[in-house]
């Protein structure tokens, strides 16, 4: 069985998709796409940067998703595969389970991209600047990370936002509690607490504004029927009703990415090949949470021809 996987906020950088786009009508059409459903010129801003217009949560989450379409759309269309064909199941971390949605035909490209926009926008106004942070925690399993985090809450927010792999987990919330974690990771037996370059604290109750801006928005621009199922970052199980995607979707924002339980999940339903579309950030974290699976990571042309080769 094969699981295709699709990459979140943070493997985003200049450049990106630039190769695709002079390599392939295909993934030009979807740069192009994405461009006119938004009504500006992202792929401009993919290509060329600036890196701080790029990193913007509203421009990076759309970008990311548009990325990893391109690369799919490209094997669909030059490689003259399917996905329904070649994979099982799909997931995506945080903002890559819209790309996985969109890959199953849940969303239109243009709907994935609006509602990737307004989700960025709602998370980034959901919290004053400076009053949120993440932080990732090396060294830590979910067990550390959660007493880390109960125990500098004091009274704050401080959770758990993303459970990885076995050797990394993100916390979210106040920056005040963030900050207090990080100062006691050693005494939890965490190697160390690094403060993550992001705009608001994703994935926690402060992001609840969000949830309550992506209800109405999913609720005007349901999912369609999946072609494939989809596990799901809150409930690391698979879904293909799309009454219980929407319904995730929204508890997805406040909710915790559930990431190494979902590969575990997949692992045990059979799943032994995952191919990372768009990104080189998910097959590594696969790796660590089991040595025994395989994963790809397909970013350029010579990746996309090698993994024809391969399935």
């Amino acid at each position: 069985m094969r699981a295709f996987v699709f990459p979140g906020q943070g493997s985003q950088k200049v450049g990106m998709g630039s190769d695709l786009a002079a390599a392939s009508p295909a993934a030009r059409e979807v740069f192009e796409e994405v461009d006119e459903a938004l009504g500006q010129k992202l792929f401009a801003i993919m290509r060329d940067g600036p890196e701080d217009a790029l990193t913007l949560t509203e421009n990076a989450q759309p970008a990311i998703m548009a990325n990893a379409i391109a690369t799919l759309r490209v094997l669909e269309k030059e490689g003259g595969i399917s996905l329904t064909d070649k994979g099982d199941c799909v997931a995506g971390h945080s903002l890559g389970e819209y790309t996985a949605l969109c890959a199953v035909g849940a969303f239109s490209l243009a709907d994935a991209a609006r509602l990737l926009k307004l989700r960025g926008q709602a998370m980034q106004a959901a919290v004053p600047v400076g009053e949120g942070a993440m932080a990732a925690l090396l060294g830590a399993d979910i067990d550390k990370a959660q007493a880390l985090a109960d125990a500098a809450a004091r009274g704050q927010i401080c959770t758990v936002a993303n459970d990885n792999d076995p050797t990394q987990v993100v916390i979210s919330g106040h920056r005040a509690a963030i900050e207090r974690a990080i100062e006691l990771v050693k005494d939890h037996g965490i190697k160390r607490g690094i403060l993550l370059p992001v705009s608001a604290p994703f994935h926690c109750p402060l992001m609840q504004p969000a949830a309550d801006a992506m209800a109405g928005a999913l609720a005007a621009t349901p999912p369609e029927p999946l072609h494939l199922p989809l596990y799901a970052n809150v409930t690391a199980a698979h879904v293909s009703d799309p009454a219980d995607v929407q319904r995730l979707l929204v508890e997805q924002v406040t909710g915790r990415v559930r990431w190494r339980e979902s590969v575990l999940a997949m692992r045990s339903a059979g799943v032994e090949h995952f191919v990372e579309l768009g990104g080189k950030v998910l097959a590594p974290m696969i790796g660590r949470i089991d040595r025994d699976a395989a994963a790809t990571s397909v970013i350029t042309m010579d990746d996309i021809e090698a993994l024809l080769k391969e399935i």
